[in-house]
């Protein structure tokens, strides 16, 4: 399933998305990172002690590492669909 964008009205900023169990990469200082999508957040939370500015107008993905089991959360415009 390819990341799908979403149109927010009148502007012209599209937004990836993504689903459950969608696989993704992302940039560290290490390198590249793969994980998978556990759910979107909508709602500030907190992630391993670490807290996340998630809203429904700036939803973020909580992703785990495939390399190291961690969580973290990161905004659509840092992931990428792996095929």
């Amino acid at each position: 399933m390819a990341a799908r964008k979403r149109s927010t009205g009148n502007d012209t900023t599209r937004e990836a998305t993504f689903a459950k169990g969608d696989r993704v990469a992302w940039n560290t200082s290490q390198g590249e990172t793969h994980g998978v999508v556990e759910r979107k957040l909508t709602a500030r939370t907190s992630i391993e002690g670490h807290e996340v500015a998630a809203s429904r107008r700036e939803p973020q993905y909580l992703v785990r590492s495939e390399k190291t089991g961690k969580a973290a959360a990161h905004k659509p415009s840092a992931l990428r669909k792996l095929d």
